[in-house]
């Protein structure tokens, strides 16, 4: 065997080993965003069952905002929905944009019904409905803390399958790019809303 045989046997092996350790990192970044996910799951789930809690503290109340409720009904309902197909697939994009959707769904239905609420004085004051406000405002922002991690996990996987050399094993392994969840707060859900009585 010829020194530039060793050579290139040499550079072979540097080359292998790159390329099994770029394909694994990869690969750990892509468990993270997952990992990240479950624990957004957790939190939604937590939220979840408190709306309708919230809903059947405030029917009593609110006879004539059935509309309302049904909206907070039905929006939660698709966030469960949308929250179901993430966990089968959590670096895939359509999931997540679907779950985006969903959430800016829900927190529009929320803050028309927590506006239809303020509306109400003797359901402003109930105490059922003031801890379970709480307990949301409180996993609201336990959710806020989750999606930055998400998002932190995303980009950092982003950022490593699009990175020269390591693109390549990428491109070459089908590693696509992740979507990151975005905040359910637009402009628009926190615009003042109109309760018309």
């Amino acid at each position: 065997m010829s020194v530039s045989d060793v050579i290139l046997l040499a550079l072979g092996a540097i080359v292998l080993f790159w390329a099994v350790g770029a394909y694994n990192r990869l690969i750990r970044l892509r468990n993270e965003i997952a990992n990240a996910f479950a624990q957004i799951d957790v939190q939604l789930k937590r939220r979840h069952d408190l709306i309708p809690n919230l809903v059947e503290t405030a029917r009593a109340y609110l006879q004539h905002e059935r509309d309302t409720l049904e909206r907070v009904t039905a929006a939660r309902a698709q966030v469960v929905a949308a929250t179901d197909l993430v966990k089968a697939q959590p670096n895939q994009p359509g999931p997540i944009k679907s779950l985006n959707l969903a959430e800016g769904a829900l927190a529009g239905a929320l803050g028309r019904f927590m506006a239809v609420v303020e509306a109400y004085p003797e359901l402003k004051a109930d105490q059922q409905l003031q801890d379970l406000r709480e307990e949301l405002t409180h996993t609201e922002n336990k959710v806020a803390f989750s999606r930055q991690l998400f998002n932190d996990a995303t980009l950092d996987y982003n950022n490593a399958a699009h990175q020269f050399p390591a693109n390549l094993i990428a491109g070459l392994f089908g590693f696509k790019t992740a979507e990151m969840l975005q905040s359910t707060q637009s402009e628009a859900e926190r615009a003042p809303v109109t309760v018309r009585l």
